[in-house]
């Protein structure tokens, strides 16, 4: 099953080919929220009742769930998750010394190798996580993510990312998955692996869809982008847990150990990382080119066009009250 909200329709529930809109529903978010007592998506589905078809190829979309205070909105994520993911990563971070001597980065991949699979119930290796923004930053399918003015670069980092929602008791609640765009910095990553922080403040899309239920142990797709409508750069997109160093139970229990993120009625969305970057390729992206991700399991793929904000001369200045 899959969810989504278009535009002038609402929430949109998938079974295969057919995209039917969900009777009497303001939101995912509402939907979710009377799920966790109701007895799980398929239960208040089946209350509701499905109406018209849409369709979804010529759907506009909007984030297929978001917060009604986009401040209780975490947008967050993890890194060094992939296989293959490292090498990309510790090219931007070399350190002068030398090969023999394994940068930050490749000590951190090589932890989660050796223990970020750990048995079911078992706590694992730390993965690398990082803090994106609130729902703010939150931008939606087909609309353009918008590196600020200052920024040195603007490229995809092609994700899944996991959809949560907090129960009344503190129960992290897992929506299902989707296709995220983890916007980043890279040049400004490149200079250092501790400005990591500050390149990956930007904006991030997810969606279109959101798949309910098991996510596929090998997922398979393509990054790509297009400039003038050609396409410009383009390699497959690989992920699940067939493809990680990590589980995702573990990842998942390392963000949701802090009690500050089981809030009640907070909603999170947390990128698990990628192997695929143009960035490694020497690809500069340019206002205008068109990020597209695209995986058969998620239904419609997820496409936003990139932008800069204008540069703002000088520094930003605080007025003392």
């Amino acid at each position: 099953m899959h969810l989504s909200t278009v535009r002038g329709a609402g929430v949109v529930v998938r079974e295969g080919a057919e995209a039917r809109v969900l009777r009497n529903t303001a939101s995912v978010y509402e939907l979710a929220t009377a799920a966790i007592t109701g007895g799980g998506f398929a239960a208040e589905i089946a209350r509701r009742g499905l109406g018209e078809t849409v369709d979804l190829t010529r759907a506009t979309f909007d984030l297929p769930v978001s917060h009604p205070d986009p401040a209780h909105l975490h947008l967050t994520g993890t890194g060094l998750t992939h296989l293959g993911s490292a090498s990309a990563r510790d090219a931007m971070h070399a350190k002068l010394e030398g090969a023999e001597n394994l940068t930050d980065s490749m000590k951190m991949f090589r932890m989660g190798l050796e223990g970020g699979r750990p048995t079911a119930g078992e706590v694992g290796a730390q993965p690398e996580w990082f803090y994106k923004g609130n729902g703010h930053a939150a931008i939606a399918p087909g609309a353009a993510l918008e590196a600020p003015g200052f920024a040195e670069d603007g490229g995809e980092e092609p994700e899944i990312a996991g959809i949560y929602l907090i129960g009344p008791d503190g129960t992290p609640h897992r929506i299902g998955w989707a296709l995220g765009n983890e916007f980043s910095d890279h040049v400004t990553e490149r200079v250092n692996y501790l400005w990591l922080a500050h390149s990956k403040l930007r904006v991030a899309s997810y969606g279109p869809e959101i798949l309910v239920g098991d996510l596929p142990a090998d997922i398979r797709g393509s990054s790509r982008i297009l400039r003038k409508d050609k396409v410009l750069w383009e390699k497959p997109f690989l992920s699940g847990e067939a493809n990680m160093s990590h589980t995702f139970a573990n990842l998942e229990h390392h963000h949701f150990k802090y009690p500050i993120f089981r809030q009640p009625g907070d909603l999170h969305v947390h990128y698990f990382g990628t192997a695929t970057l143009s960035f490694a390729d020497g690809i500069r992206t340019e206002p205008g080119d068109t990020f597209e991700i695209e995986v058969a399991d998620f239904g419609q793929p997820l496409r936003n066009t990139l932008a800069f904000a204008p540069k703002t001369p000088g520094a930003t200045k605080v007025r003392p009250l």
